[in-house]
Formats: C-alpha cells, structure tokens, sequence
C-alpha cells in the first residue's frame, strides 16, 4: 500500500494503473482508523491488488479533486476501486470492511 499526496501523483497512477483500489483516510477519527485496519487486511491478504491511500488531513487538495472530478461527495473514511480511471466502487465509514473488499 502506498500513500499518495497529490493531484499530480493521483493522475499519474489513474492513467497507468487500469484498476487499483484507494482510500481516503482521517488521522483523527476511530471510525476511519477501523476501516483503515479492514483496508489493510484485505490489500495484505490479496497482494495481487493494488492499493493506496490519502491522509485527509495532509491532502486536503486531493481529497477535494477526487470528490469534485468524480462528483462523489467527500466523506473520511472513504473507499474506491478504480477501473480504467474512472469508480467502479465506492463506500463509507462502517461500510469499509475486507470481507466487502472481498466481493470486488
């Protein structure tokens, strides 16, 4: 799993990577830190998929570009898979489980 700070740097991964799964992540709150340990879990558990995410707190920029290219409303903790560039999935807060993940 690796950790993306900027527009420049998601654009990148959107335009090379046709799927791979991504997270926007609060520092500050436990129901993030929950879905966090879930994300974790089920990337650790499917190596074969690629993972990354965002701390909201240090990519605010981002975390907003996402929200406003894909006109899905921003909430933390929020979970993606992205197909050919675009959200085939997403989901929020307790709705982030790995045994969801496992479904995609």
């Amino acid at each position: 799993m690796k950790k993306i700070d900027t527009v420049q740097e998601f654009e990148q991964l959107s335009e090379t990577n046709p799927r791979f799964f991504f997270m926007k992540h609060s520092l500050t709150c436990p129901v993030s830190s929950n879905a966090f340990t879930e994300y974790q879990a089920f990337l650790n558990k499917h190596e074969e998929e690629d993972g990354y995410y965002l701390a909201v707190q240090e990519s605010r920029e981002l975390s907003q570009h996402i929200a406003e290219k894909y006109g899905i409303r921003h909430e933390s903790p929020q979970a993606f898979l992205f197909i050919e560039g675009k959200p085939g999935w997403n989901a929020s807060h307790w709705k982030i489980t790995e045994s969801e993940l496992d479904k995609l």
